[in-house]
């Protein structure tokens, strides 16, 4: 083959190419987007302490259709509200650093009016769906969408600095979702849980506001570091770190948890502590992310350790 021909070739052979290389850079992009408007990261952990309520429901193994009604009715109503959470926040959204690139600031989504309508669906047809079947289950996921768009989002993020406090309640009614799904939404373990998700989100978002504190003011959001001095904010901090990781551990009293949940918990809470003691001496933006990190680690071993100790036949 001359040389002339093989240009040719090789230039024929980038045309078809390109088509396809650009195909899936789109896709890659869209796929993103997606992950980001629906919060998938921030619905992983919901459905993961809906997991942690069946099991304790279940006292073992659910079930396979049971986890299967977790994660599709729960996943899709969780997502749902984050849309609409998302679309409610995007003016403030542009204004902080932490959420700027997200795709309703950069307009990335064309034409975003699409995406209430859809986040309502996304809520309403599980909860409806499975309203005459079970009804708790129905509830638990109706009255999470419910406090997280409409109590913590439109009433109480841009009024108090309470918010996360009582906006906690939506990862709590995620745990009750998922003891509802296994039969048993009032089970003791579930609903100490459910204590635990409640108490463990404001410490959780604060040290957040602790590294973002002057992004959350800038976009006048009035998060409780943004109103009290960052040493103040880290001793709020440690005023729900502490009973968090008390309830988390008195977690081991109840069937099917034991020894196997009890020890990694002891040792994750010392951990917890420790960086939130750290932060109280140096409330520097380091320890805050550090505090953040282990939050959400915390959280991660507690519901795998719940899971992993309610089938373990020892």
């Amino acid at each position: 083959m001359s040389l002339s021909n093989a240009t040719k070739h090789g230039s024929e052979h980038d045309i078809v190419l390109e088509p396809l290389q650009q195909l899936r850079t789109d896709w890659r992009a869209i796929l993103q987007n997606l992950i980001v408007l629906f919060k998938l990261r921030v619905v992983f952990l919901l459905l993961m302490a809906a997991t942690g309520g069946a099991f304790l429901a279940a006292q073992g193994w659910p079930g396979f259709v049971i986890m299967l009604l977790v994660w599709g009715a729960g996943g899709s109503a969780a997502a749902g509200a984050s849309a609409l959470n998302q679309y409610l926040e995007r003016h403030k959204d542009g204004k902080m650093g932490r959420t700027h690139k997200r795709p309703l600031v950069t307009g990335a989504i064309a034409n975003p009016a699409w995406v209430p309508y859809v986040g309502v669906l996304m809520v309403l047809v599980p909860v409806l769906l499975l309203l005459p079947f079970n009804a708790p289950l129905s509830f638990f996921l109706f009255i999470g969408a419910v406090i997280y768009v409409g109590i913590y989002t439109i009433w109480l993020k841009p009024r108090t600095l309470l918010n996360v406090v009582i906006g906690g309640a939506a990862g709590s009614a995620a745990v009750l979702s998922g003891s509802a799904a296994a039969g048993n939404w009032a089970d003791p373990g579930a609903l100490l849980l459910a204590l635990v998700l409640f108490l463990w989100s404001p410490f959780h978002f604060w040290s957040l506001a602790l590294l973002y504190r002057d992004e959350y003011a800038r976009a006048d959001v009035p998060m409780l570091p943004t109103q009290t001095t960052p040493r103040q904010a880290a001793w709020w901090v440690l005023s729900h770190t502490l009973p968090t990781g008390l309830a988390g551990l008195g977690l081991a009293a109840f069937p099917p948890l034991g020894l196997i949940y009890f020890l990694p918990m002891l040792l994750i809470t010392g951990d917890l502590i420790w960086r939130n003691t750290r932060l109280i001496l140096d409330p520097s933006p380091l320890n805050a992310r550090n505090l953040f990190i282990s939050s959400n680690i915390y959280l991660l071993v507690l519901l795998l350790f719940i899971c992993l100790d309610s089938v373990l036949p020892f």
